[in-house]
């Protein structure tokens, strides 16, 4: 951040001399040097004798260090000296040409003129460059998202009832008020207890110039600073004026920022060597699992596809899962055909047969014990 340039801030490197006449202070040096900046490239000095800087009247940034490795920056609006030995560089506020007067008894060292530091003091860390989708979800009982990775952010936040999130194996179970970070291209999955219909918040962004893999794979807990801060963006998201993306994206921004600011590292999922394997064995068979539902599936031939045992496999979903193999698949198959009866292209028969089911009333059996009612009464519901 760019500083007043004010004697108590400035005091460690030099001094002000607003009220020295610059034609004074240029005829009393012994040598004076004109230097003209430039944003993309800047020369990074080390005083030999003290330097004092007269302003030209651009918009220039003066960055002074004592140690060459830490800079603090000031806006160049007066006269100043800098003591001998510091180190300075100066870079223009703005894309635009400026330039600045030193004088000095002795020229100062040249350290670095390959430094391309531009005006990194005055930019954003972090900032929401893009929103791709933004949902409100109001869930069924039971509901059961098959999975998918694509290669932006998302962010899922649970604004009713509970639900489990699991990404690369491994399974987080998200209350109200909780929420989840995916990666670009981590696969993930989502569903829901069979008696419970979660409401929640799923948004897919990118982000320019931050790092936010500390928030990565671990449950969020947002404080209500950053609630309220979800409620807002849900009211924009309903609002849709001009002005509703940029204000969600700015929204989406301070909270990310709170929950970089005061995250908890304790919270994240830490996985040894064993489960890292463990969850890459789950992460496959779900992701084949997800792109074959509309094929005959079994777990011997799913287990076969990435390359364990059929006892294994399961050992592996009830451990990490709580869930077996077999029930998983008819899970899947279970959104599918509620996908297909939402579609409306296929009867109950040929969703049936598209399926692998033995019979149109294994299907209906299936369909009913899963999702609470017949398949007729849940096309009645949704057409």
């Amino acid at each position: 951040m760019i500083q007043h340039l004010n004697q108590f801030g400035f005091y460690k490197y030099g001094v002000r001399e607003p009220d020295r006449n610059p034609e004074d202070i240029l005829r009393e040096a012994k040598l004076t040097q004109q230097v003209e900046l430039d944003w993309e490239k800047q020369t990074v000095y080390q005083a030999a004798s003290d330097v004092r800087i007269l302003p030209n009247g651009s918009m220039t940034v003066l960055s002074v260090s004592s140690d060459g490795e830490k800079f603090d920056s000031f806006y160049l609006d007066q006269p100043v000296c800098i003591y001998a030995n510091n180190y300075f560089y100066l870079a223009p506020l703005r894309r635009e040409r400026a330039g600045a007067q030193l004088c000095m008894d002795q020229l100062p060292r040249i350290i670095d003129q390959e430094s391309c530091l531009g005006c990194e003091h005055v930019q954003s860390n972090m900032r929401v460059s893009g929103i791709y989708t933004f949902f409100y979800h109001e869930k069924e009982k039971g509901f059961f998202f098959a999975g998918e990775a694509h290669p932006v952010l998302e962010l899922t936040y649970v604004d009713q009832g509970t639900m489990h999130s699991v990404t690369d194996g491994q399974e987080l179970v998200l209350e109200q008020g909780d929420m989840v970070l995916y990666g670009p291209n981590q696969w993930h999955m989502q569903y829901a207890d069979m008696d419970v219909a979660p409401r929640y918040v799923t948004l897919s962004f990118e982000v320019q110039d931050g790092n936010l893999d500390a928030l990565l794979n671990r449950k969020l807990r947002p404080s209500q600073a950053g609630v309220t801060l979800i409620q807002q963006m849900i009211r924009e998201l309903d609002r849709k004026d001009l002005w509703s993306i940029d204000m969600i994206a700015a929204q989406l921004t301070q909270l990310l920022l709170l929950l970089l600011r005061h995250q908890e590292p304790a919270t994240k999922l830490m996985a040894s060597n064993s489960l890292n394997s463990e969850n890459e064995i789950i992460c496959r068979a779900q992701q084949y699992i997800s792109t074959h539902i509309r094929e005959k599936l079994s777990v011997p031939h799913v287990a076969r596809m990435v390359d364990v045992s059929p006892s294994y496999m399961t050992a592996l979903f009830h451990k990490n899962l709580q869930i077996s193999p077999g029930e998983y698949i008819r899970r899947i198959k279970i959104q599918e055909s509620k996908q297909m009866i939402r579609e409306g292209n296929m009867n109950f028969t040929e969703i049936a047969e598209a399926l692998h089911y033995s019979t149109v009333h294994h299907f209906s059996r299936q369909f009913k014990d899963k999702v609470g009612f017949t398949p007729t009464e849940y096309a009645k519901s949704v057409r």
